[in-house]
């Protein structure tokens, strides 16, 4: 399993102690399982969930297998105090986890940017955020604590 990334690493301790955590298209569940190890409790969610099956294991851990990109949001009903997203952009999302966050919960966001392409995938613009784009969306009622737009 990969590491978890830096970017969650370096905010992930601003979530509420022991608090609920979305990990959306969880993938591999490497972050699922760095929450889970830390007290959260955590609600995994892939289309494709075979990589978290030993995961779907732990007590304080919930695998959910849902398209979220075909369906309508499943989590109307619930709060977050915080979400994490990494290496997924499925714009028409981002109203439901604005709605998705607890007073005072943390949106974690990690994703590829136009620029992109030069790497290698994803090279869809369709897959790749504009610049600023993500400060244009997260708006009031989210307070920005850091934002980093960066070529490596």
């Amino acid at each position: 399993m990969l590491p978890i990334s830096d970017w969650v690493a370096e905010w992930a301790g601003i979530i509420q102690a022991g608090g609920y955590v979305l990990d959306l298209a969880a993938g591999s569940g490497r972050h699922t399982q760095f929450f889970a190890e830390a007290g959260y409790k955590v609600e995994a969610v892939d289309r494709d969930i075979s990589r978290l099956s030993v995961l779907a294991l732990h007590p304080s851990v919930h695998v959910f297998e849902y398209d979220l990109e075909l369906g309508s949001w499943p989590y109307s009903n619930l709060s977050f105090d915080g979400i994490v997203v990494t290496n997924y952009l499925h714009r028409p999302l981002f109203p439901a986890l604005i709605e998705a966050l607890s007073p005072g919960g943390i949106l974690i966001y990690e994703t590829f940017a136009m620029g992109n392409e030069r790497y290698g995938r994803p090279s869809n613009p369709e897959f790749l955020l504009h610049s600023g784009e993500l400060l244009e969306i997260f708006q009031a009622p989210v307070r920005v604590l850091a934002f980093e737009d960066v070529y490596t």
